[in-house]
């Protein structure tokens, strides 16, 4: 195996330094030595053995396909990082903790989930994006052995490749790993439709055979009398491709006519164009439908002509013509240009090809909006492009559907806050004009604008024009949400019985402010502002460290006041023990019963309120409910903890969410029972994603108890997320 590696390594890289390759190969097949085995039975190593050989088919470096020899021993052995930094270095070390922190996603919803992988992908990327190529091998040998995963993840797997990593593999340029990705998820997402497109395809494909044979050579004849040497062949389309075609554009399979591509290969730019006149006088070129991508290269680096023409049967067919050097970029994108790395090809323009990628990572540090983050990115994986110009014959690419906004973000924020008109070809359009490939756009500015109006936001089309007009109006309301933030956090202070300089101490507010992530007060009181947090969290949490601070005063309050106006009592004592399993300080002989809203159970911080009648009421400490009960009387708040020595009995429930799978129930229920835990209540349904929601009640004496089981229900097959309803 090793030997088979290490020849495809150099049969592209004679000068590669093997001995790294064969001490990653031998150190990870020692430390997966003992590893669980894999669904198909094989051994683990094997997975990591054949991700090195998909990274090998890209002719990446030799680092990587050392780091994809070592991709898993973190996660799923005793090894380290350190570990891999000693043996390796700390090249090869960081690779493998970025691919390790890759696997590690957590997510609350599919949006979510998405939003997350992609996120730390791109992140991933900005570092060394080799750690993302490393991943996709990693992906792409999972996804051929799918067929050994039970039902459920393998539908899971087939949906996140399509959404996700087909996606990445495209905007790298890897069309090899991409269509792969595409065609095996496919295969488990609709078995029949891809049955009966691999048929239908075989069969066309056989029928089409001497129709492209003759094309080949027609070609072939005409290209050697003009003097240009070229390589030939007919390419498939991938099913994927026919498929969304099919599916997407509502065509029959017989109404699809270029199942087969024509590729030419020669040696130079200028053979290209050679190649596409010489072509074009054969057939018949379709307006609308030639492509230069050398001219103008997609982000991804792809470069070719493409065009396509009415056969000789009245058929139209596609034909691609590019040079090996493009050939090679197409097929293996971004992989194919860390040669440079050890000086083959210093002048390749490395960090230009990574413009879109920082473009990516500037608006994903934008938004903690899922939703917004997912919108941002399927225009800016899956668009289609239009390339348009400067007045100065610039080149600027946009995705499909944009408008001389779009263009005008592109070349400056400022340009684009400042725009109040456009040209297009020399004539003054709207602003909501779509731009076509070819356009010359001019974008008239002034300095007396106001900047961009928020129905910008319903007419661009790319992410970053929708980033930089967001961006503009957050900091133009910034101001404004500031002042009226603090406004709200007074008056929910003063509603709550407090004075405000009871509570909002700087290094309070500071605080509060670093729990929401939002760094200092300014922050904090815009976020109020703007309604992403309410005052009533920003106070409670300012109330608990009042709490905190002034417990002995307010203590004493609380004993003094209840022996004038309480009914509740009979006499004051410092600790009293009650069957319920809580300790009140204070008072005794006092009914004590547990909130519904939050259902605490010993281990949550709790406090007890003082109610007319009915005793004390204990909430959790966080319960959003606890102001509301307060009101002007804050002295009514008393102070309880649990009684670590009763063993009394709480009700606690949980939700589980999980794909809809058979023997779901029964899992769930055999992992309570061995844990001997009773099941008071218990409610399944099933939501139309097909995800079922289960609702258990449960009686405990503590949280270690629920907590060890949502542990061991995380674990199960399909279960997407566990949590204790507090409601």
């Amino acid at each position: 195996m090793l030997e088979n590696l290490i020849n495809q390594i150099e049969s592209y890289n004679p000068n590669a330094d093997i001995s790294i390759v064969a001490k990653a190969y031998n150190y990870a097949e020692m430390a997966h030595s003992n590893a669980q085995t894999r669904y198909s039975g094989e051994r683990y190593f094997i997975h990591p053995y054949n991700v090195a050989l998909i990274l090998a088919d890209l002719h990446v470096d030799v680092p990587t396909i050392a780091a994809g020899l070592l991709h898993d021993v973190v996660e799923d052995t005793g090894i380290t990082y350190d570990d891999i930094k000693r043996e390796f270095g700390e090249e090869i070390a960081n690779m493998v903790d970025g691919v390790t922190k890759l696997s590690k996603v957590k997510y609350r919803n599919k949006e979510e989930r998405q939003a997350e992988s992609l996120r730390k992908m791109i992140i991933a990327m900005s570092k060394d994006i080799r750690v993302v190529i490393i991943k996709l091998a990693d992906r792409l040998h999972n996804i051929r052995t799918l067929e050994y995963m039970p039902d459920e993840k393998r539908n899971q797997k087939a949906i996140e490749t399509i959404e996700i990593y087909a996606p990445i593999a495209n905007r790298l340029g890897i069309a090899s790993i991409k269509w792969e990705l595409e065609d095996l998820s496919l295969k488990y997402l609709d078995p029949e439709g891809y049955e009966d497109l691999v048929l239908k395809v075989q069969e066309k494909s056989e029928k089409r055979k001497d129709y492209i044979s003759q094309i080949i050579s027609t070609i072939k004849e005409k290209l050697d009398e003009a003097g240009v040497e070229g390589d030939i062949k007919g390419r498939p389309k991938s099913l994927y491709s026919i498929y969304k075609k099919m599916y997407f554009k509502n065509k029959s399979f017989e109404q699809i006519y270029d199942l087969i591509a024509v590729r030419i290969i020669v040696d130079s730019i200028k053979d290209c164009y050679g190649a596409l006149g010489t072509v074009h006088t054969l057939w018949k070129p379709i307006p609308g439908r030639f492509k230069d991508y050398i001219a103008m290269p997609k982000p991804n680096m792809y470069q070719s002509l493409h065009t396509t023409v009415i056969g000789p049967a009245g058929e139209p067919f596609e034909i691609q013509i590019r040079t090996l050097e493009m050939h090679r970029t197409a097929e293996y994108g971004i992989a194919a240009h860390w040669k440079y790395k050890e000086g083959i090809d210093e002048q390749t323009n490395y960090e230009e090809k990574l413009n879109w990628l920082r473009q990516m990572l500037e608006w994903q540090q934008e938004t903690n909006d899922p939703q917004e983050f997912m919108e941002s990115l399927r225009i800016d994986l899956y668009a289609d492009e239009v390339f348009v110009f400067t007045p100065k014959g610039e080149v600027v690419n946009l995705p499909t559907g944009s408008t001389p906004i779009d263009f005008a973000y592109r070349v400056h924020s400022a340009v684009g806050n400042k725009c109040v008109g456009a040209k297009i070809n020399g004539r003054i359009v709207p602003l909501d004009t779509k731009v076509k490939s070819g356009d010359q756009v001019e974008i008239l500015t002034s300095q007396s604008s106001v900047g961009p109006s928020r129905d910008w936001l319903k007419i661009v089309a790319s992410s970053q024009a929708k980033s930089k007009i967001r961006k503009f109006f957050k900091e133009k309301d910034k101001d404004f949400n500031v002042e009226k933030g603090k406004e709200l956090v007074e008056r929910e202070i003063k509603k709550q019985g407090f004075q405000v300089s009871d509570l909002l101490k700087d290094d309070w507010v500071k605080f509060v402010a670093d729990k929401y992530n939002m760094f200092n007060a300014g922050n904090l009181y815009a976020a109020v502002g703007n309604g992403g947090i309410t005052e009533n969290q920003i106070v409670n949490r300012l109330k608990l460290l009042y709490l905190e601070k002034n417990k002995d005063k307010i203590e004493l309050e609380k004993i003094e006041n209840l022996e004038k106006t309480s009914s509740i009592y009979n006499k004051p004592s410092q600790i009293e023990k009650h069957a319920s399993g809580v300790i009140i300080k204070g008072i005794d002989n006092v009914k004590v019963r547990f909130s519904k809203c939050c259902n605490p159970v010993p281990g949550d911080a709790i406090v007890g309120y003082i109610t007319r009648g009915r005793g004390v009421s204990v909430h959790t400490a966080d319960c959003t409910n606890i102001h509301d009960l307060n009101g002007n009387e804050n002295q009514r708040f008393i102070e309880v903890e649990w009684d670590t020595g009763k063993k009394a009995t709480f009700i606690s429930e949980l939700q589980i969410k999980a794909l809809d799978r058979n023997r779901l129930l029964q899992d769930i229920t055999n992992l309570y029972t061995d844990a001997k835990l009773n099941a008071i209540s218990l409610n399944l349904r099933i939501n139309k994603e097909k995800v079922a929601i289960v609702d258990i009640g449960f009686e405990i004496n503590e949280t270690k108890q629920i907590e060890d089981l949502i542990k061991k229900l995380k674990k199960l097959d399909g279960v997407l997320e566990v949590y204790r309803n507090k409601k």
